[in-house]
């Protein structure tokens, strides 16, 4: 299919049935910290909180009278389902959505008082999508794809035409965040159309950078396992038709962390007093990389803010991790001497400095061992020159600021150091949050091992985190392993982890 097939379908796209002109919002205060002209397209604002109705409503309106009076089903983790439902009551379709059981409750909520039909099935969307399929199979229903469909794409394209329209100006890049690739693909047909010279800016999260491995390889490809923090992104698999458009109009893909997002979510709020979802915060968290890796100043540069469907307690998670993500806070351990007045010395030798943070529980011994959170400038440097100066003054240093069970239990767990358990192995694992899934992780492990230490935090997030250890020894490794993956949730062997041996390993 050629591009100029895609600007027709775009200019003929009727959305504004449902949908609104989102509104081109400049960002002051990250204009001014980033010293370019930064702009918030604000698709959080669409009756559904999300750009996915444009998409949506564009291709259920296209529906023979047939089809309309059949019904459609589509499999989403939130927002694509929300547009469908609203698309379906406004022309008197009836929907069926398929959702995955750890989509937030928010989302649930609101495709069912849209008067769709909502079905819970599976852990991911391409689970859900997969029983949908089976369901158009066995009841004929029509099904709407999230992405991998030209109607879809050319609804979604219509948030590029409006950028355009409202910002007429050269744009050195726009930034656009990809999942399934449906908003991608749409708004680069239509940039790459109307202006050739602006860049096209892919951005995923780090664990479901599913665009830039089929970049790479030249072909699409089903990623292992991917993260689902920003769910709203979490797909394994680039569309067939979003990738063979972003082959020819996107310059390059840039993936972020889970502690970038987070903080692109504090900066959109900062400069909006809107809280966007993780997903809706991706584009922005790439735009701020790319500005750090290439120098820029003086450009125009553009992201969507693509959705705004988020629970109220996954904000508590947010906003711990936000202060990493913006570089403005390290965690250190640090070994401090077994006596009287070495608290006093170390808080000197941080030279006035503001500690976020300071764990330590008595242990036996000449040294102890302290977790440390220090506030920072923006930037790794300066977390650099506390170390280099704490060093010079001899205290010895560990830098945990990247270290994922440091930041999600070790802080939670200073002074729970063990003695007697010398054949200790330890594992973090992270499984799908709902009722009764920790009770089934639980009995998942059998009776055959002792669990020596455990750490459970629901953090308000899709996926759970524990830290376990259990005593099993070397010869038994690989009987324990064949039993983690029986079990089937995502783990990794953290029994080196120097976090771990700092502060909860037997001495």
């Amino acid at each position: 299919m050629t591009i100029h097939r895609y600007i027709k379908k775009i200019l003929d796209a009727r959305v504004y049935d449902v949908a609104i002109e989102s509104p081109l919002t400049a960002a002051q205060l990250l204009t001014k910290r980033y010293s370019n002209q930064i702009y918030l397209k604000r698709e959080d604002l669409q009756p559904v909180f999300s750009f996915k109705l444009r998409g949506a409503y564009n291709r259920a309106r296209l529906l023979s009278a047939e089809e309309k009076a059949t019904g459609v089903i589509a499999a989403s983790a939130g927002n694509h389902a929300q547009g469908l439902a609203l698309a379906a009551q406004k022309l008197g379709i009836k929907a069926t959505i398929v959702m995955p059981r750890t989509t937030p409750e928010i989302k649930v909520n609101s495709v069912k008082a849209k008067g769709a039909k909502v079905i819970s099935h599976g852990d991911t969307f391409d689970e859900a999508s997969a029983y949908a399929l089976a369901q158009v199979k066995e009841k004929g229903l029509v099904y709407i794809p999230p992405y991998d469909d030209e109607d879809v794409i050319a609804g979604q394209g219509t948030v590029a035409m409006e950028m355009l329209m409202q910002h007429t100006a050269p744009i050195h890049a726009v930034f656009i965040p990809v999942g399934g690739g449906g908003l991608i693909a749409g708004m680069a047909a239509y940039i790459k159309y109307v202006r050739p010279e602006t860049k096209v800016i892919g951005v995923e999260p780090e664990e479901a950078a599913c665009l830039k491995a089929a970049m790479a390889n030249g072909h699409r490809v089903v990623l292992d396992d991917v993260g689902i923090f920003a769910e709203g992104v979490a797909v394994k698999q680039i569309g067939k038709l979003p990738f063979e458009i972003a082959q020819q109009c996107v310059d390059e893909v840039i993936t972020v962390s889970t502690d970038e997002i987070c903080a692109a979510i504090k900066d959109i709020f900062d400069d909006t007093r809107a809280i966007a979802e993780p997903a809706g915060a991706v584009g922005l968290a790439g735009l701020k990389k790319y500005v750090e890796r290439e120098g820029i100043t003086g450009e125009n540069l553009s992201t969507v803010v693509s959705g705004a469907n988020i629970n109220f307690d996954r904000l508590r998670y947010i906003s711990e991790r936000t202060e990493i993500g913006e570089n403005r806070e390290a965690i250190l351990a640090v070994t401090l001497p077994e006596e009287p007045g070495s608290y006093k010395r170390f808080i000197q030798a941080l030279r006035k400095r503001n500690v976020t943070e300071f764990n330590y529980r008595y242990a036996a011994g000449s040294d102890a061992q302290v977790f440390v959170g220090v506030q920072i400038s923006a930037g790794g440097q300066e977390r650099e020159l506390i170390i280099a100066d704490l060093h010079e003054q001899g205290y010895a240093v560990l830098d945990l600021t990247r270290n994922e069970i440091a930041k999600n239990h070790i802080r939670h767990m200073v002074g729970g150091r063990s003695s007697g358990v010398g054949d200790e192995q330890v594992y973090r694992f992270e499984f799908p949050e709902r009722p009764g899934s920790l009770m089934k992780f639980l009995s998942s492990l059998g009776n055959k091992w002792n669990i020596s230490m455990f750490h459970y935090r629901n953090h308000g997030s899709a996926y759970s985190r524990i830290l376990m250890g259990a005593q099993a020894g070397l010869e038994e490794t690989a009987a324990f392993r064949e039993m983690l993956d029986k079990v089937g949730f995502r783990y990794w062997d953290e029994t080196d982890n120097e976090a771990y041996r700092l502060f909860l390993h037997e001495q």
